[in-house]
């Protein structure tokens, strides 16, 4: 899925949609105990109560691709009898009706997801009449030809509340705030089938994880049964084994810094894009050429990109170039850098030593504070 097709699913989640037809829920103590379940039409619940749902399904849809939100898929090994994925369609195709199979969810669930607290597992079976769109993406609400059956759940932590005191109205009087189990946002959760070119596809699902590094690996093999993404930080390092595996002693100062002005600028080009911008070994090899790498140095990298990445693993730009700035970093300095002023910092050679030189053009701050740095009667 791309952005504007998981926009287009969000959207479905306000107060004159009409998607959802039935909730389920189960609230798991840290003992990985049922405490409670709940199974509902979603409109039999109160005002209040589904416009605080709603909040919970559109966190779930939330963050950036390929960071928080992953594309899995399935092959057809990952989709026979008794496997997660026919779980996942019992529970679609049952439209959440049936018990037994929405309790062996939930029992799969507990078993398999580690979180060591409280959280609220929730389930929402939906049915999106999928309307035409012309060129423009104008939507042509009389042109439908299919309707998106899906579900979502999301994991969401269930934390007690700060202690404190309250006014309480009826009695006129501050007292102590009593203690309340609240429920969080999610921090796990997912979208099955996936709605991939506004369409029905049943061979993926959208998989939302609020900390991208903490990707619950065997709550995704046990209950969703595809191919696990990989983390961020990972492609990162994947990428960083790569540069100095292939530079090796010649990893220079500024071909990292060209390096990371040439990404910036492909960032720049694609931030339009539906879908992160991403390099397999064809584009990270054109990169380094482009980066100035000596041909020679070149010569033995498609065996260390195939030995650090495999050979058709893409690398997601926005995992290499993280917030953007340039970090430069020694044991005792960290200094991050504007990519669009890398030319204020560059490399000497001065009385033996070697430094790092930043141009200052402005005003400097130094805890906050700004400050001088020269003495402008001394350099008259």
């Amino acid at each position: 899925m791309n952005k504007r097709e998981i926009s287009e699913i969000k959207k479905q989640f306000k107060k004159d949609g009409n998607a959802i037809s039935r909730i389920c829920g189960c609230y798991v103590d840290a003992d990985k105990q049922i405490r409670t379940t709940l199974k509902e039409a979603f409109f039999a619940l109160s005002e209040e109560e589904i416009f605080k749902y709603y909040e919970l399904f559109r966190k779930t849809l939330s963050g950036s691709l390929g960071k928080n939100l992953h594309n899995l898929e399935y092959s057809i090994h990952d989709e026979g009898e008794g496997s997660a994925f026919s779980l996942l369609m019992k529970l679609r195709d049952d439209k959440l009706v049936d018990d037994e199979t929405v309790n062996s969810f939930y029992n799969k669930v507990i078993e398999n997801y580690d979180y060591g607290e409280n959280y609220y597992i929730i389930l929402i079976h939906g049915s999106y009449d999928i309307p035409g769109r012309a060129a423009d993406h104008t939507e042509l609400f009389d042109a439908s030809d299919e309707v998106y059956n899906h579900i979502l759940c999301c994991i969401c932590p269930v934390k007690l509340s700060e202690p404190g005191l309250s006014y309480n109205e009826a009695a006129n009087v501050i007292e102590e705030r009593p203690r309340n189990w609240w429920v969080q946002p999610p921090m796990t959760g997912f979208l099955f089938p996936a709605f991939n070119d506004r369409s029905t596809d049943l061979h993926s699902l959208l998989y939302f994880s609020k900390n991208p590094e903490e990707l619950h690996y065997e709550f995704i093999d046990a209950c969703l049964g595809a191919a696990p993404p990989v983390s961020f930080q990972s492609q990162k390092e994947v990428f960083q084994s790569i540069l100095t595996d292939t530079l090796g002693e010649e990893c220079e100062y500024g071909i990292v810094r060209q390096i990371h002005e040439n990404l910036a600028e492909l960032s720049e080009e694609h931030k339009e894009d539906m879908e992160p911008l991403c390099l397999r070994r064809p584009e990270v090899k054109g990169l380094l050429e482009k980066s100035g790498v000596e041909p020679e140095r070149l010569e033995r990298f498609d065996q260390v990109y195939e030995g650090a990445a495999g050979e058709d693993t893409a690398i997601l730009v926005p995992a290499i170039t993280g917030s953007g700035k340039l970090a430069v970093k020694t044991p005792d300095v960290d200094i991050r850098i504007n990519p669009n002023r890398l030319d204020l910092v560059e490399t000497r050679l001065l009385e033996g030593r070697r430094f790092l030189v930043i141009a200052i053009e402005e005003h400097v701050e130094v805890n906050g504070i700004p400050v001088k740095l020269w003495d402008d009667k001394k350099e008259e």
